[in-house]
C-alpha cells in the first residue's frame, strides 16, 4: 500500500508537484509574472500586484531565498530597494507565455460543452 509521495506519484509527476510548491502560490505567481517586464521598486510592485506590504515582503523574501528574485539596494537618498528576476526566474517567462496561450484558448471565451 503506498505510504509516501514517492510511492504514490511517478518521478515526472513529482517534478511537477515540486515545481508548483515553489512557484504555485497565488502571490508568488503574481510577483514573478509582474517582474517579467523589468526591475521594480517595492512600492511599484505593491501597487501593480495589489498585495499588502506584509504579504509582498514575505513573498519577495521567499522568492529570493528560492533563487527566483534578486534584491538590489540603492543607498543614495532616498534609499530604494529594487527587485528583479534571476536567471532562474527569467527561465519561467516561456512558461507564463504558454499558460497565457492556454488560458486564451480555453478560458478566454465561454467554454462550450462538447457534449451539450
Amino acid at each position: 500500500m503506498p505510504s509516501g509521495r514517492e510511492e504514490r506519484y511517478s518521478e515526472e509527476a513529482c517534478f511537477v508537484i515540486d515545481s508548483l510548491q515553489q512557484i504555485g502560490s497565488q502571490w508568488r505567481l503574481i510577483v514573478l509574472h509582474d517582474l517579467q517586464e523589468d526591475e521594480k521598486r517595492f512600492n511599484e510592485l505593491k501597487r501593480s500586484t495589489g498585495a499588502s506590504s506584509r504579504t509582498l515582503s514575505r513573498v519577495l523574501d521567499d522568492l529570493q531565498e528560492l533563487g527566483f528574485v534578486n534584491r538590489r539596494i540603492e543607498e543614495d537618498a532616498p534609499i530604494a530597494t529594487y527587485y528583479s528576476l534571476t536567471e532562474k526566474g527569467r527561465s519561467l517567462c516561456p512558461v507564463f507565455d504558454e499558460i497565457e496561450a492556454w488560458a486564451q484558448q480555453w478560458l478566454g471565451e465561454s467554454v462550450v460543452d462538447p457534449d451539450a
